[in-house]
């Protein structure tokens, strides 16, 4: 059972006790699950029943009470313990792992993309036409992002765009002004360069980067303008092209060569991976892989890149730890569990290149 599937089954557990009478609320669009906090036990955790316990008229404790009776013993659920005032912290059977890993290895870079309609890729227009764009008809099924002319508002209209079009939207990017050295130094373009279309457009415009950050280069110019919220004011700086552990798009791109590197080494040791259960496996990795597609959804809803940025580190923060775990070492021989680590490492370093690839960065192979 993945997050998202487990994410359902304690939605359904919701509607369950209401359809039973034993709970009196509206059942929630969704349920939140996490790794355990202190004093929490299991592989994941929710809120659910504190969150249900005001409209329900019950303390946290019954609400949760409840609900562990339709949890417990459903597939794929182990045990459900109750902790603090509510928490319902949930085991799940050993092939959740498997599951999940299975999950991002089928889908590869396009796990947590959007099941929708195909969508058309941004079209290459012009670099910055010579003239505004005439004004053209609204058309409520297209997300209209709309950016001063300014670089940092530019890329995150251009990050943003990505995202939503994962998410299966249809999407027009525009600007008050472009300069065309932005496309060949950071890979950015615009749909029309002049004043906002009908609409009316969202518009995108965030604090803007307080140097010229082309020098930097375009994946470390883009991560340093797309990694703060766009509230947050950007640092434009050196740090970002720093090869140590420091620089979070260091991280971010080392966890996904080292697993692309664990994948090859493992081909020279003879065994390929295949998802099974990791009993080690750490349980925070699981969860961000987990995540992912909530991460991918609320970022094209708030139009804010910088979740994903961010959900990339934690990722590469997880991953780090786990990838030297991975092969065997001395004489010992290549065992299912093995295999079952690899394919754990390779899901991993798909998430990254995926998150990446939605940021306009690039995800190296070698580093």
């Amino acid at each position: 059972m993945t997050p998202a599937e487990l994410s359902s089954t304690v939605l359904h557990a919701v509607r369950r006790a209401v359809d039973a009478g034993e709970l009196d609320v509206t059942v929630p669009a969704r349920a939140v699950v996490a790794t355990p906090g202190p004093g929490g036990c299991g592989d994941y955790a929710t809120n659910i029943a504190l969150q249900l316990a005001r409209p329900a008229g019950q303390p946290p404790y019954r609400v949760a009470e409840v609900l562990r009776s339709y949890l417990v013993g459903v597939d794929g659920v182990a045990d459900v313990v109750l902790t603090g005032p509510g928490f319902l912290n949930i085991s799940l059977g050993g092939a959740a792992p498997a599951a999940l890993v299975e999950e991002i290895l089928s889908a590869g870079t396009r796990y947590g993309h959007a099941d929708a309609p195909d969508a058309p890729d941004a079209p290459d227009a012009p670099d910055a036409p010579d003239a505004p764009d005439a004004p053209d008809a609204p058309d409520n099924s297209v997300v209209r992002l709309h950016c001063p002319h300014d670089l940092r508002a530019v890329v995150v209209a251009d990050a943003v765009a990505r995202v939503l079009r994962c998410q299966g939207a249809l999407v027009r990017v525009t600007a008050e002004g472009f300069d065309r050295e932005w496309t060949a130094a950071l890979g950015v373009r615009v749909d029309g360069v002049g004043p906002a279309p009908a609409g009316p457009p969202v518009t995108v415009r965030p604090v803007p980067a307080p140097a010229d950050p082309l020098p930097l280069g375009r994946d470390a110019a883009r991560w340093a303008l797309l990694h703060p919220a766009a509230h947050d004011r950007p640092r434009i700086g050196d740090e970002h092209l720093a090869q140590r552990e420091g620089n979070p798009l260091f991280r971010v791109r080392y966890a996904h060569a080292r697993s692309r590197a664990l994948t090859r080494n493992a081909a020279d040791l003879g065994f390929a991976a295949a998802p099974g259960p990791v009993p080690d496996a750490s349980q925070e990795l699981l969860a961000a892989l987990g995540d992912h597609p909530r991460v991918l959804a609320a970022a094209a809803a708030h139009r804010a890149p910088d979740r994903i940025a961010r959900h990339l580190v934690a990722v590469a923060d997880a991953a780090l730890p786990f990838l030297p775990t991975v092969l065997p070492r001395g004489g010992e021989k290549p065992s299912a569990a093995h295999r079952a680590r690899l394919a754990l490492a390779e899901a991993a370093g798909t998430v990254l290149a995926g998150g990446l690839t939605l940021l306009g960065i690039d995800a190296p192979d070698h580093l």
